[in-house]
């Protein structure tokens, strides 16, 4: 049976203890987006208002627009760059799902909503540390079976 987002998201909070979701304003600057990104050593932020997510800014958006507007992106609002309507998961997809969807879109974050309710994000990363963990206890697991292997 393949894990779900909900289980994931558990995992990466073990893993993590002090992961936190880091948002936003539309309203603030993408100066601020790139210094919050940069002292917390994050790759995404989720840009919201008044509890609500109003979109999704990764290194990707930040990228397109220092090439369609050069040095001028550092005056842009967050409204202004972010993908205003990025693919979501929800708790019940499986992460199967979830990495095909991430490699067909060619994207790096998926946020998680349960209903109308930010629940999380998770990243390419958060899947691949998962795969790992779980190739681990399967070798784990092979290498028991064949040291008891009867004679």
């Amino acid at each position: 049976m393949s894990m779900t987002v909900s289980e994931l998201l558990a995992d990466k909070a073990r893993q993590s203890p002090n992961s936190t979701l880091f948002t936003i304003s539309p309203l603030a600057g993408v100066a601020e987006a790139v210094a919050l990104m940069n002292e917390k050593a994050i790759s995404s932020a989720i840009v919201a208002e008044a509890g609500r997510m109003q979109g999704l800014i990764t290194l990707r958006e930040i990228l397109a627009a220092l090439h369609a507007r050069g040095g001028a992106i550092m005056d842009a609002k967050c409204a202004q760059i972010m993908n205003a309507n990025p693919a979501t998961a929800k708790p019940q997809d499986t992460v199967d799902h979830l990495r095909g969807l991430m490699t067909e879109l060619h994207i790096t974050h998926v946020p998680v909503m349960d209903a109308d309710k930010l629940v999380g994000i998770l990243s390419f990363h958060d899947i691949a540390r998962s795969a790992i963990k779980d190739v681990a206890f399967e070798n784990q697991l092979l290498k028991q079976y064949i040291k008891n292997w009867p004679a």
